[in-house]
């Protein structure tokens, strides 16, 4: 095996026994890059090889002299590119921040480069994270690395595809409504959305600011659990953030006997046949490992998307309001200042974006706002009061990630309301707070990925980890490799 396709926790073994250095992995993971970034994207900006290769040095200088930071140290990966790097472009893949170079660092950053991380580039996303396939990406073009007339997922399909491809070993992505998800469960990885405020959104450039959560985009729940130790920490920085006491990688454990799993029927009326049969052979194996399951019944199906759609569009109409031309990013000028302000907009912003400032400026506006943005914030907390009474019978709550594996590039970029219901089993999470994980359950007869969704309650990452790191023990899914990857061998 490559050593770009390699787990963290293997390639932190060997560096630690000193069999290989950091600076032979980042080379390897560029000449990934090299072979494959043209045929399936997934970066927007790859560092000058100088510098990555520059921080390879030091964490070798490090290891040599047995000061290894972590189990992170030399470990080459990647970045959404909607978290604020200082002196490196953060564009959220629009042309209204096309040239946009931040002067700081985002908080999540500046733990993963005091961990020893080095850094290889900024990832393809849907334009300021809206969107469930990263074709609404106005400066890059990302495919699936299991078939590239496929979608990646969305909106950090570039953080996925990078990771399921060996042009990285891990990666950051954000979830406001299951855009970490939903792209691992595309390109065949394992994703964590964790809860809200237990990761730092400072220097995230904000979509959602209620809904929004950073977190891992790594080969299995193991890697996972490395990344969360890093990154789950207070910060003052952020007004959201809590202090949580975990060690994640030290608590992980293969025996989960006597875990009781809920799993709503609803979820399966309808659902494709090839998704269905992959979760239910999956339940099995939990019993086969000694779970329990119980069975749920959530008032919430009906709602959940509604009601994510109105609370995600109203927040974005209001975050996206800085975006005028004026202090940074894309300028049009007009003949005044309204002008300027209408033009930069309209020729800045890409057309899911511009139809969800409006969606949100709609409803958050007199006459609408009881109608729907206040009956949606009700809707909110029906979904967090079933969550919480769900959590009193079960340990964690099973579902499909996403309705479908991976569908062709194109096919529903003329239908948004189709796309908007990629999202339907993982908005709920993010509207409940909740931490959620995609995991790799199986495969559809065409061989894409299909993805294993598992939430658990509020700070209970390390349930979640040890449900997914017991079941990955018994099964090979997260094992398999993409086409691209053997192609590129």
């Amino acid at each position: 095996m490559k050593l770009c396709d390699m787990s963290i926790y293997e390639l932190s073994e060997m560096l630690d026994k000193k069999e290989v250095s950091s600076v032979e992995i980042s080379k390897d993971v560029l000449s990934r890059i090299s072979k494959v970034k043209d045929i399936c994207g997934g970066y927007l900006t790859v560092l000058d090889e100088n510098v990555i290769l520059d921080k390879a040095k030091e964490a070798d200088s490090r290891i040599s002299d047995n000061k290894r930071k972590s189990k992170i140290d030399g470990i080459p990966y990647a970045l959404k590119d909607n978290m604020c790097t200082k002196g490196i472009a953060t564009t959220c893949a629009s042309k209204i921040l096309e040239n946009f170079i931040p002067p700081y660092d985002c908080t999540v950053y500046e733990h993963l480069s005091n961990a020893g991380g080095v850094l290889v580039g900024k990832c393809d996303m849907d334009e300021f994270a809206m969107g469930s396939t990263t074709e609404n990406s106005a400066l890059g073009c990302t495919k699936n690395p299991w078939d590239v007339n496929k979608v990646a997922g969305g909106s950090s399909g570039g953080s996925a595809a990078v990771v399921s491809s060996g042009q990285a070993i891990f990666a950051l992505g954000s979830d406001t409504g299951g855009s970490i998800r939903l792209p691992s469960s595309f390109c065949g990885v394992s994703g964590i959305k964790p809860t809200y405020s237990a990761v730092s959104r400072y220097g995230l450039v904000a979509f959602a600011s209620s809904l929004d959560q950073i977190g891992p985009i790594t080969k299995d729940a193991r890697d996972a659990a490395i990344i969360l130790d890093e990154i789950v920490r207070y910060d003052n920085k952020d007004s959201t953030s809590v202090m949580v006491m975990a060690d994640y990688y030290k608590n992980l454990t293969g025996n989960i006997k006597g875990m009781k799993i809920g799993i709503d029927m609803a979820h399966y009326d309808g659902l494709n046949a090839e998704v269905k049969d992959a979760v239910f052979t999956a339940l099995d194996d939990y019993k086969a490992l000694g779970c329990e399951i119980v069975d749920l019944s959530f008032s919430h199906n009906d709602i959940a998307l509604s009601a994510y759609y109105i609370i995600s569009s109203a927040e974005a109409s209001s975050n996206l309001a800085r975006f005028d031309g004026v202090k940074y990013g894309m300028r049009i000028q007009g003949g005044d200042i309204i002008d300027t302000y209408v033009k930069t907009r309209s020729e800045g912003f890409g057309s899911e974006v511009k139809r969800r400032i409006m969606l949100g400026t709609f409803v958050l506006s007199s006459g609408y706002y009881d109608a729907y943005y206040k009956k949606a914030l009700k809707a909110r907390s029906v979904i967090k009061n079933n969550y919480d009474e769900a959590f009193k019978k079960c340990d964690i709550v099973i579902s499909p990630t996403a309705v479908s594996g991976a569908f062709e590039r194109g096919r529903k970029t003329q239908s948004p309301t189709e796309i908007y219901l990629s999202d339907i089993y993982t908005v709920t999470a993010n509207i409940a707070g909740i931490p959620a994980m995609s995991i790799p359950c199986g495969f559809t007869k065409e061989g894409m990925p299909i993805g294993l969704q598992i939430a658990a309650n509020s700070y209970c990452e390390q349930t979640i980890l040890n449900a997914a790191f017991a079941y990955q023990n018994s099964t090979n899914f997260h094992k398999q490799q993409p086409n691209l990857v053997k192609e590129a061998k």
